[in-house]
């Protein structure tokens, strides 16, 4: 099916935000007496969100104290979530080449409206984006469908002519269950528990730039891994 709409994620797809996500995570460390962490060791986590961020560079909590964790990171976050992050390599020019041949993108995160729509706002892409779901726009976040479905609907395009780009595979799942096509940004923030079953059917993006191949606009050729 031709694609006529592109769906990214945010973190780890289109933005290179570990070091920012890392800097709160750190914060949060010191503030318990613990050392910082190399930005390297946790980019993987990033995609889980504050929490998952949380459980990996933190030792076990209760849910109270998980909790005050997690909005400590968030606050941190949210007065610094632009001092390093910055698009991936080849974004910029992949989000002006899909301006030039018409095709209208938009951006379902998990990541909360009070963090997504500040950095949206300083890249200049919220005017730009056909839509923007966040993790609280709707009652539900990715792995359902709905965030996908919704955002289908924005773009006034039917889900098996989207395109839902992604590094996490609740981006996989969401695009999947809403009926869309899915392409794994596998320059992203991927963790090793992804298998080639998880991924069978999905487009395997190893750069931004590899996305331009699989639409209709482009000559080049882009494989599909078989379906197991």
């Amino acid at each position: 099916m031709m694609i006529q709409g592109v769906l990214f994620d945010l973190d780890g797809t289109l933005l290179d935000s570990a070091p920012d996500l890392v800097a709160a995570l750190n914060h949060v460390r010191e503030s318990e007496g613990m050392a910082p962490v190399e930005v390297g060791a946790y980019r993987r986590f990033v995609s889980r969100g504050a929490l998952g961020l949380i459980n990996a560079g933190m030792p076990q909590a209760d849910e109270a104290q998980l909790e005050r964790r997690k909005t400590k990171l968030l606050d941190h976050y949210a007065g610094n979530s632009m001092n390093q992050t910055k698009p991936f390599d080849g974004i910029a020019e992949s989000l002006d080449t899909l301006a030039s041949w018409g095709i209208p993108w938009g951006i379902v995160t998990n990541k909360p409206e009070f963090l997504t729509l500040p950095i949206l706002e300083h890249l200049g892409w919220k005017a730009l984006a056909g839509c923007v779901i966040c993790g609280d726009t709707l009652a539900w976040k990715k792995p359902h469908p709905a965030p996908v479905t919704i955002a289908c609907e924005l773009l006034r395009l039917p889900p098996e002519k989207v395109v839902m780009v992604g590094d996490d595979l609740r981006d996989i799942e969401s695009g999947r269950k809403a009926g869309a096509q899915t392409a794994w940004a596998a320059y992203g923030y991927v963790n090793g528990e992804v298998s080639d079953e998880d991924l069978a059917g999905s487009f395997i993006l190893d750069a931004p730039a590899d996305l331009l191949s699989i639409l209709p606009q482009s000559d080049a050729q882009f494989s599909v891994p078989p379906s197991s």
